[in-house]
């Protein structure tokens, strides 16, 4: 055993750097349909972009320092980056061999196809010729090196061409010419159906440049062309105390993430070495941090083609998500939020409930005042228009949107002007801290009185994500949680302390502080000879003072079981440790997302949703939320709903104390009991769904 293994704490970004490899594997998977395995893998590559945008890029900053001493994990920066070099290697060569030894050759099957340059037709060749001086050649920039023209700068994750030429008049290092691929142009090309064999035929741009390189160099030999990628540091820094006006700063620090520190140089593998030598030298990038793969090196720009091609039978089928019942069409939303609480879990049911309620808040003249936090929306988002619609037509609307939500900013200050050109108050939260509660509060008068609703969830106002990531929302008029829900308002516009809050749970620590308050009260139970038992399903897990509350209740007999996505730094097993945790994954058609907290508490059972994961930067450095289910029926399905994720032996894996993960899967037996059986927690919630309302 290493030193490591005996460390009760997995490093944080290898944990993440395993969930990657999980998502991978779906891509592996032969009963993945298959242009759901070719999503996958384009998900696996828009993954391994930010861990090397955001990860690799602060954990290289961290060894590079004086102080880069190990963290509770035990390891050391540097060993870190070499761990993650070699698994990082090995998943991108998995990936491209999966994609070239098992998807492709299957798409083809299916009459789609991406054509090498040796399989054109002369007639293809020759429409492709056109293409090219039509579209392509117009808007390129071909950049041939030499004193007066250097290295042309390399936006992040770019797609770039580069040209070994031959021309004895001039050395070496001016032999090179570097074309970047236009933007604006997609990455594949369908070719016109009447010059096809199959139905979907398609060509990658950067072959057609290739194809066409000599008419970019007409008067020298061009030896081969290379596709090239660079990725770069893209961690915004703005110092919030040297800091006037956010947005304006933001908007002036958004252009450097384009040109951060290189990473990562990605390269096609036929590149030959002195080249990909000057291109290391260029960007200052070592041997560890070069990727030569076999392919298009923005294989992320594939995802759209599922979308392209008329082929259900390789795709996952599709659904209509329900709505409850109670919030048929013809009811007023105000008046059921009245009389009962309302559960949405998603994408199961239908986010429209939630678009419905502030629709009907915008259009209700006992509205006065709509108050709701943004963290991502998407663009063009209807929630936007009716908050707009809303404040143009005279009501108090407060929206507090979190500028700093990483690859959104852009898009949260276009939303910032939409909505302040309307005349709603917008505000950024708290100096130094995301908020990334998911809270929206209606204040309506009702009588001689003022009434608040609230919507309280676990994940983003954004309609896309509300189809592909599970989240729970709840919608109440409980006066005592809507006070609370009030209370932190108060704080983001105010920038107050923490307020005293009568259900709710507040970030920073006071999330922290309930879920250690709980661990330790059914270590309790244990000791006295209770029942204790925990269930948590969250995205992270990475808070030492939680993992250490959870190895306490262990030791005392709790059953623990934890269903965690992503990042898990607990290692469970461990002898005298961590025996009675379990800790699970669920990787399947749907991102889990959900953030759920059940604590047995010796038969008064409570259970929480909230937008925290358990992890210091939820707990410590953001504004978030937690809430309790206090309707016993609600309470019962969320209760039923986490043992599907347990029972789950399809899209489950469990984690081991090395922190490698085993997929659970399912062994039928000529005479299999039910639990032997193939049991998946996502199409479960899709049959329990589409039978329950």
């Amino acid at each position: 055993m290493s030193k490591h293994d005996q460390i009760p704490f997995l490093h944080t970004e290898l944990s993440l750097l395993a969930f990657n490899e999980r998502v991978l594997n779906m891509a592996l998977d032969p009963n993945t349909p298959l242009l759901e395995r070719l999503k996958f893998l384009c998900i696996f590559s828009s993954n391994m972009d930010e861990f090397f945008e955001i990860r690799v890029s602060g954990l290289k900053a961290l060894a590079s320092t004086s102080f880069a001493s190990e963290g509770v994990d035990g390891m050391a920066p540097a060993i870190a980056l070499e761990e993650i070099s070699e698994l990082a290697h090995r998943l991108t060569d998995l990936q491209y061999d999966t994609l070239n030894q098992h998807v492709m050759p299957a798409l083809a099957d299916f009459g789609i196809r991406f054509l090498n340059r040796e399989d054109w037709s002369v007639e293809q060749q020759k429409w492709l010729k056109t293409y090219f001086k039509r579209e392509v050649l117009p808007i390129l920039t071909p950049i041939r090196l030499d004193p007066a023209h250097p290295f042309p700068l390399t936006i992040n994750k770019g797609l770039s061409i580069v040209a070994d030429l031959h021309d004895p008049e001039r050395d070496e290092s001016h032999n090179i010419a570097v074309v970047p691929a236009p933007r604006a142009l997609p990455r594949f090309i369908r070719l016109p159906s009447e010059l096809c064999d199959s139905e979907y035929e398609y060509v990658y741009l950067s072959a057609i440049i290739a194809a066409n390189i000599k008419r970019l160099f007409s008067n020298v030999k061009v030896l081969g062309c290379y596709q090239f990628r660079i990725t770069r540091n893209s961690d915004l820094y703005v110092d919030l105390e040297e800091v006037e006006d956010l947005a304006r700063t933001l908007e002036g620090e958004l252009p450097s993430r384009l040109y951060g520190e290189a990473i990562r140089l990605e390269v096609t593998e036929s590149c030959p070495n002195r080249i990909v030598k000057l291109l290391q030298n260029r960007f200052k990038i070592t041997d560890d941090y070069v990727y030569r793969v076999n392919g298009p090196v923005n294989l992320n720009r594939l995802i759209g083609l599922p979308d392209m091609v008329n082929r259900p039978q390789i795709k996952y089928p599709n659904f209509t998500p329900s709505s409850p019942d109670i919030l048929s069409s013809q009811n007023n939303i105000f008046e059921t939020i009245s009389n009962a609480d309302v559960l949405l879990h998603h994408p199961f049911q239908s986010f429209a409930p939630v678009v419905d309620l502030l629709r009907q808040a915008a259009q209700d003249p006992n509205v006065l005042a709509i108050k709701q936090t943004l963290y991502r929306t998407g663009s063009d988002s209807v929630l936007v228009e009716h908050l707009a619609e809303a404040a143009r037509a005279g009501k108090e609307v407060t929206v507090v949107i979190e500028l700093m939500a990483r690859f959104d900013e852009q898009n949260n200050l276009a939303t910032a002007q939409t909505l302040q050109t309307a005349g709603a108050h917008v505000v950024y939260g708290m100096v130094g801290k995301k908020t990334h509660a998911k809270m929206l509060m209606i204040v309506r008068r009702e009588g001689k009185k003022l009434k608040r609703y609230v919507h309280l969830g676990t994940g983003n106002y954004h309609q896309g994500n509300t189809r592909i990531y599970t989240d729970y929302g709840l919608l109440t008029s409980r006066s005592d949680i809507t006070s609370d829900v009030h209370e932190i308002f108060l704080q983001l516009t105010t920038q107050g302390p923490n307020p005293e809050l009568k259900k709710l749970h507040q970030s920073p620590y006071g999330i922290s502080d309930m879920f250690v308050e709980r661990v330790e009260r059914e270590t309790e139970h244990a000791l006295t000879g209770r029942p204790a038992k925990i269930i948590a399903k969250v995205n992270g897990l990475s808070s030492p003072a939680i993992i250490n509350a959870l190895y306490k209740a262990s030791q005392a007999g709790v059953e623990i079981k934890l269903i965690v996505r992503g990042i898990c730094c607990l290692r469970p097993g461990l002898a005298g440790i961590s025996e009675n945790i379990e800790v699970r994954s669920i990787v399947g058609r749907f991102l889990e997302h959900a953030r759920v907290f059940y604590f047995a508490n010796d038969g008064q059972s409570e259970v929480f949703i909230s937008s925290a994961d358990l992890m210091p930067r939820n707990l410590r450095n953001r504004i978030e939320q937690c809430v309790p289910i206090e309707d016993e029926k609600l309470k019962e399905i969320v209760l039923e709903q986490l043992q599907f994720y347990l029972q789950d032996n399809t899209n489950a894996w469990l984690q081991q104390a090395d922190g490698q993960y085993v997929k659970a899967i399912h062994s039928p037996t000529e005479n299999s009991a039910l639990e032997n059986s193939a049991f998946s927690s996502q199409l479960t919630l899709l049959d329990y769904y589409s039978e329950n309302y």
